[in-house]
């Protein structure tokens, strides 16, 4: 086995997700709902649609949405909170679909978040003014779902090509001087 492969099938062991084997071919209807719950939510949160609440509605009760990039994790109304937080930044936003897979409970999706950055994009030090910049971030999601609603959403986007397509390049000299820093401390 492929050592990702293998990495993701133990992740999914662990979560309490079956192993999937050759002989055990998930229902079709399964299969069917699960793919339009998830095409749904994409849907939903297209910057001309944006449907906070709806797209809540996917979710179990204790339903999370992580952005695992950047560290976070949003739970009950804090989904919608966020997926309208992130559309007043790119109000335009649209996600290419590129390829769509099915593994019963699971909905994993290679998508580009794409949009034009017309709003203040919060940081920790501060807002970056709009640029009017168009961002096209390669993006990877996983979608675990149980009994017809969203269990876990987790969203690999790649925060670095988002950050420099709106010109939000690292300072690499603040970093190297605060390493030295910390390093003569020691």
């Amino acid at each position: 086995m492929m050592p990702i492969i293998k990495l993701v099938v133990e992740r999914a062991c662990r979560r309490g997700l079956p192993p999937l084997r050759r002989h055990q071919a998930p229902r079709r209807a399964e299969v069917t709902r699960n793919e339009e719950i998830v095409r749904e939510a994409y849907r939903l949160a297209e910057g001309n649609v944006l449907d906070g609440p709806g797209f809540r509605a996917l979710f179990t009760e204790d339903g999370t949405f992580n952005d695992l990039p950047n560290a976070i994790t949003l739970r009950g109304d804090e989904i919608a909170q966020g997926l309208v937080g992130l559309a007043g930044v790119f109000p335009d936003i649209h996600r290419e679909l590129l390829a769509v897979h099915v593994l019963g409970d699971v909905v994993a999706v290679e998508l580009r978040i794409q949009g034009t950055h017309l709003g203040a994009f919060p940081t920790p030090v501060g807002d970056i003014p709009p640029t009017g910049n168009r961002i096209d971030v390669p993006t990877a999601d996983l979608w675990y779902l149980r009994e017809g609603k969203v269990e876990t959403f987790n969203c690999y986007n790649a925060a670095n090509v988002l950050l420099a397509q709106i010109g939000a390049t690292p300072d690499f000299t603040s970093a190297i001087e605060a390493a030295k820093t910390a390093a003569t401390r020691a």
